[in-house]
């Protein structure tokens, strides 16, 4: 298991959070989450997810491009929230 070294938290612990505080509103909050585990696949993913509800489609892109996914899996990015946090919780 990877623990962050900032939150002492495993990385997958961290993510959840980051997704539940994307899924709450506090964008700027998840963002620096996800910025904090670049290189691994689901936390670029939902870097992917955050910049697509920031209307940035460009920035997005470029993240799912670094991923298994594309920008048009999902038309809703709360459903696709869910997706990234059920990879966790199963």
């Amino acid at each position: 298991m990877v623990r962050s070294a900032v939150s002492g938290r495993s990385s997958s612990d961290d993510l959840i959070r980051a997704v539940d505080l994307a899924l709450s509103g506090q964008w700027e909050d998840a963002h620096k989450i996800a910025q904090g585990h670049e290189g691994d696949a689901t936390a670029d993913w939902l870097h992917a997810v955050l910049h697509k509800i920031e209307g940035d489609a460009d920035n997005s892109r470029y993240w799912y491009r670094r991923v298994a996914h594309e920008y048009e899996d999902y038309e809703d990015p709360k459903a696709e929230l869910a997706a990234i946090r059920s990879s966790f919780t199963g």
